[in-house]
């Protein structure tokens, strides 16, 4: 699942990638809107409110709203340099430990909260979570070449309108659009699913949803590294 790249990667690898990914970006956007009022996955929205923020002359509020979306392209940035590079040295458990990072991070983050080590007021936390979509994103964005982007939905929403118009189209556009649509379908639901488990665990559970989430990421990763290692 983290290990084949691009073209190397069957229908059913994306479709388990885009499903589990999604649900805890699901999750962690849920997370954020509970905490600030701001969603960390939603740059349409974040770059939306900075705008109106901005033009009702509330300087401070539009300044971070700015940083959310600064925060998301450091993250997409920063995993992509990571992947460049172990790219060009031929680590395939790159990815793997992409998201293992991407793990650690939460896991640092729920410890900070957890322990009170730090004081993280609401903005600077759901900066941090941006950071982390954006890592995520650009993991999964880079590894399926596109195909699967666990935070861009308004992007899947189209492609689902586009694949349903598809359906009454040539036998070669119905055979070419199936596909497509259960991805971007899969990773919308997922994405809704994670969103309401994320909201209600954090209800019940505090910070104790970032262990949550960091540990099913490490699940998902560790093994995958260790598998790229001994092939």
């Amino acid at each position: 699942m983290l290990i084949k790249v691009g073209d190397d990667r069957t229908a059913s690898i994306d479709l388990v990638l885009a499903g589990l990914l999604s649900a805890i970006a699901g999750a962690l956007n849920a997370v954020g809107f509970l905490i600030a009022g701001s969603f960390t996955a939603n740059m349409t929205g974040n770059i939306s409110a900075f705008a109106d923020t901005l033009a009702n002359g509330a300087i401070a509020i539009s300044v971070s709203f700015l940083g959310l979306v600064a925060a998301f392209i450091g993250g997409a940035g920063i995993a992509a340099l990571a992947i460049q590079a172990g790219e060009k040295r031929n680590l395939r458990s790159i990815y793997a430990l992409a998201i293992t990072a991407e793990a650690a991070l939460l896991l640092l983050l729920s410890v900070a909260l957890l322990r009170s080590v730090v004081h993280l007021d609401e903005t600077l936390l759901v900066i941090v979570l941006s950071f982390i979509m954006g890592l995520q994103n650009a993991v999964t964005t880079m590894i399926s070449r596109a195909r699967v982007r666990t935070t861009h939905v308004s992007g899947m929403a189209t492609d689902i309108g586009i694949g349903l118009a598809a359906l009454v189209g040539d036998k070669e556009s119905r055979s070419d659009a199936v596909p497509k649509l259960a991805l971007h379908s899969l990773t919308l639901a997922s994405f809704a699913f994670g969103g309401i488990v994320g909201a209600l665990l954090f209800q019940g559970l505090g910070s104790w949803l970032f262990v949550i989430a960091a540990t099913t990421l490490l699940l998902i990763a560790v093994p995958e590294a260790l598998r790229a290692h001994r092939s």
